[in-house]
């Protein structure tokens, strides 16, 4: 007899130390209370996370593979084995939604390569948050990811994204390590145009959550530390 397939859930967690349940639905802490096999991307953070959702579940029988910029793409389609002998399994991110800017996204296009049933939960993406919270475009934007770290790179690729925000009333959102955050916000003062939108939110549905927009010529006079904080930047021409 065949086992039926089990189904892939792609787990959202919190962005920071904030109490789960303040920002996650009862849906993730079900699903957890479920699911023993696990593909995520850091085991440590994720370990932590499976106990502040549900304290009482046993550690040692959880099964956790990990994914992350150094998997061999052939090894992808084996984290999935646990899915076609019948049994659920979750996709956890290191913060925020699985799939988004999180290499989780490979694990889910073979799920659908090989017939297993995708179940997205809802829970915090500190993308959308932002430009919810921005007064930017919403219905026509795109997240750039990480700019080039040479300087001479990313001021031709700021360039680049203003004026296509500005050609296409888009807004464009990217990040940068956290520990370049202010380096990069210099950049921004420097080679935007001092009348472009630039909304900086950072430490999303933290205690210390910061969120503001203004002009780069506004931002000019503003001062605000960075570093080390997880922040989105968009601009909007």
């Amino acid at each position: 007899m065949t086992l039926p397939i089990g189904n892939l859930y792609l787990i959202p967690c919190t962005l920071g130390d904030t109490p789960p349940l303040e920002v996650l639905p009862l849906s993730v802490k079900k699903a957890i209370e479920s699911i023993d096999c696990y593909i995520v991307e850091n085991e440590k953070s994720a370990r932590r996370f499976i106990k502040s959702i549900v304290p009482n579940k046993s550690q040692p029988n959880l099964n956790i593979e990990t994914i992350n910029k150094f998997t061999d793409e052939n090894e992808i389609p084996n984290l999935l084995q646990p899915c076609l002998r019948g049994e659920h399994v979750g996709v956890l991110s290191e913060a925020g939604c699985p799939g988004i800017a999180d290499p989780g996204a490979a694990v889910v296009a073979q799920a659908h390569l090989k017939g297993i049933r995708v179940i997205p939960l809802v829970g915090p993406s500190s993308l959308l948050l932002a430009l919810m919270a921005s007064g930017f475009n919403g219905q026509n934007f795109a997240f750039n990811g990480y700019l080039p770290i040479d300087k001479q790179e990313r001021k031709k690729e700021l360039k680049r994204l203003e004026k296509l925000s500005e050609e296409h009333n888009q807004s464009q959102l990217f990040i940068e390590t956290p520990y370049r955050n202010n380096q990069l916000l210099e950049s921004l003062l420097l080679v935007l145009h001092p009348q472009t939108q630039l909304c900086i939110a950072c430490d999303i549905t933290l205690p210390s959550e910061y969120v503001l927009t203004q002009s780069v010529e506004a931002w000019k006079k503003t001062k605000v530390d960075l570093h080390k904080r997880p922040t989105l930047f968009i601009i909007q021409k």
